[in-house]
């Protein structure tokens, strides 16, 4: 007996605490020094080529499920038949708002290797009932999202009159890993900020001179320094791996600069578009004495590739369900040792209305292999190819100049969507 317990403490030992802190909205060029201080001086390994979905919920699906968006149906939020009905020329698929039941979430996943479980934040992959993440491997769970002030919770909470809601969410972080430090943990705070509506706290709106979304950052940026600082008080440093990054591209890169929240430059476009400014994300992963400090990798990876990675670290059984990623567990540790990988795959069949009457973005998909990305425009089969090593701003379409390799990119595109039967426009 004694002997089993010994046993069962070492493997604990051998588990990394898990901390991801998702972002909403925040860009690929978000961050900087000014207004992130903490995530600037966070030790760890940078992913530059970080892959998203075009907005929120598709990319929370994959980070829960480990797969792509055809495999669940969840393609966007609400519905895919956006905009004017008389301007779109096809017919979008019904959009799934759920994350189906039958899916083990990266959360059961590691409850069942012993992890302490919790989530508090923005989870939007079904707010109520079965659906909601206190049913779905999460042992204390509380949503949040729409406000940054006068915010309401479900399950329903008492919160203190003008609490910020990154404040408030940083609390219940903190005190989940200060009475779960004795055993493995799995910690997702999936902020709000940097979404809509633009509210931020009166102190550091002065401190940015009036840039409320300068401010925003920041109150992510001091959330993330209160995370560290606590897994320091407690010894739990070098014992965590801390994962931040943000769920899409910046709201920005639109061409109307009413509607530019921020800038996404040097990438072209920006949220609810397959340009490199909707589905580029920062990613920054710190785990002291583990991954080397000041590293940098363009390794292609994404959303998919969460889910295998920390069932590799925890140990953990994988489920039934099939997994699309990769795992980043070797790259984590030696940022040279990158995976094999055949292409990124995107897949959205309906539209996204813009300013003023025009759309984000179109029935389309695209395909990254290595270096080469290439969008396909379903109402009228258009393609677009980019070199992303020399052409990172997708400024210089070479289909016409390289139709082979269009082709070949196509072809790999399409049999991907009929592997997976994913719903397509009619």
């Amino acid at each position: 007996m004694i002997a089993l317990l010994l046993a069962a403490l070492v493997q604990a030992a051998d588990k990394p605490n898990i901390v991801f802190i998702l972002a909403d909205d925040l860009g690929w060029s978000d961050l900087t020094p000014e207004v992130a201080p903490n995530l600037s001086r966070l030790k760890g390994l940078r992913l530059t080529s970080w892959g998203t979905c075009q907005n929120c919920a598709p990319t929370r699906a994959c980070l829960m499920s480990g797969q792509y968006p055809p495999r669940t149906g969840i393609y966007t939020v609400d519905t895919l038949a956006r905009g004017r009905a008389e301007d779109r020329k096809l017919t979008p698929p019904e959009n799934e708002t759920k994350l189906p039941l039958d899916r083990t979430t990266i959360a059961q996943a590691l409850k069942s290797a012993g992890y302490a479980t919790a989530m508090f934040g923005k989870w939007h992959l079904g707010q109520t009932g079965e659906w909601h993440p206190g049913r779905r491997g999460f042992d204390e769970a509380i949503t949040t999202m729409g406000k940054h002030f006068d915010f309401v919770t479900q399950p329903k909470t008492d919160v203190a009159k003008d609490v910020y809601l990154a404040d408030w969410l940083t609390d219940r972080a903190v005190e989940f890993i200060t009475k779960s430090k004795d055993q493995p943990f799995f910690l997702y705070l999936p902020h709000f900020g940097v979404h809509s509506p633009q509210q931020a706290k009166k102190e550091l709106v002065e401190r940015f001179k009036g840039s409320v979304y300068a401010a925003m950052i920041a109150s992510v940026d001091e959330s993330v320094g209160r995370v560290v600082a606590t897994l320091d008080a407690l010894g739990l440093s070098k014992k965590t791996l801390l994962i931040f990054s943000s769920d899409n591209g910046g709201v920005g890169g639109y061409g109307d600069a009413a509607k530019n929240v921020t800038d996404n430059a040097p990438l072209r476009g920006g949220k609810g578009q397959l340009y490199e400014g909707g589905i580029r994300a920062p990613f920054l992963a710190s785990w002291p004495g583990t991954i080397p400090e000041g590293s940098t990798s363009s390794f292609p990876a994404a959303h998919v590739d969460l889910y295998p990675t920390l069932l590799e670290l925890a140990g953990a059984k994988a489920p039934a369900q099939p997994l699309d990623g990769v795992s980043l567990a070797k790259l984590l540790r030696d940022p040279a040792a990158a995976p094999e990988r055949d292409a990124l795959y995107w897949h959205l069949p309906g539209y996204l209305e813009g300013a003023a009457g025009r759309w984000r973005t179109t029935p389309v998909g695209a395909i990254r292999a290595g270096d080469w990305k290439l969008l396909e425009y379903f109402e009228d089969g258009r393609l677009e190819l980019y070199n992303l090593k020399d052409d990172l701003g997708e400024s210089k379409n070479l289909a016409a100049a390289q139709p082979e390799r269009a082709k070949a990119l196509r072809e790999k595109l399409a049999a991907w969507r009929s592997s997976l039967h994913a719903a397509m426009p009619r």
